[in-house]
């Protein structure tokens, strides 16, 4: 159960404004736009979808309740063990950046926000921005279930603010997106939980194909 300040402590840990460098990432998107694979709502929420379905319900949010698992042992060797099979998981080098990047901000906020394991573990949480994510989650009290859904939440938010963006898209057709992708997030953090590690792993090749693709896009906004 996450109590009131642990929720407050949430919605910091999601925020848009969260210094970790964000806005500076559309994990292919930008060239799944400039290819015409997403071109309008339609194709944006199917597009969210399947990257919610494999990404995420298979991959991220299994690996992040057992590095939250981790951080409530306090077990740095299990930490770098699912950040590791995190990483390894990126297909481009890109995205493997944004990882080692996203992660290095979130571990030098934790630190200056007093988290004292996020300086002691810096070199075990380093491998992906899950890690310090389930640390903040663990060490402010909150649930396991809640730090998935806030995961979860700030990447599809992210995703349709850079769709907004790169489409583009009116203010209000990215709302209507992500009120009715909220739904396929609370399932997909229901099954998450339930996955054996055995179960876990994703294929997205489209995704892979975008973020290689965009590796060598001639104009670009994002950085991935």
């Amino acid at each position: 159960m996450t109590s009131p300040l642990g929720r407050l402590r949430l919605m910091q840990l999601v925020s848009p404004a969260l210094p970790v460098g964000a806005f500076a990432y559309s994990q292919g998107l930008e060239w799944a736009v400039e290819a015409g694979w997403v071109h309008d709502t339609g194709s944006l929420q199917d597009w969210l979808a399947g990257l919610i379905d494999d990404a995420l319900t298979r991959l991220e949010l299994p690996i992040l309740c057992r590095l939250y698992q981790a951080c409530s042992r306090s077990d740095p060797d299990a930490i770098e063990h699912w950040g590791q099979m995190l990483l390894a998981s990126r297909e481009t080098s890109e995205l493997r950046a944004e990882e080692h990047n996203r992660a290095r901000a979130l571990i030098t906020l934790l630190a200056d926000l007093g988290v004292a394991s996020a300086a002691e573990w810096r070199g075990q949480l380093r491998h992906c921005q899950a890690a310090p994510f389930a640390l903040a989650a663990q060490s402010w009290q909150i649930g396991m279930t809640d730090c998935a859904l806030g995961y979860a939440s700030g990447w599809l938010e992210n995703q349709v603010t850079a769709a907004v963006k790169l489409v583009p898209l009116g203010q209000t057709d990215g709302q209507r997106v992500q009120f009715a992708l909220a739904r396929t997030i609370a399932i997909a953090v229901e099954r998450a939980r339930t996955l054996a590690d055995g179960d876990i792993g994703a294929s997205a090749p489209a995704l892979a194909i975008a973020s290689a693709r965009h590796e060598t896009q001639y104009t670009r906004l994002f950085r991935s």
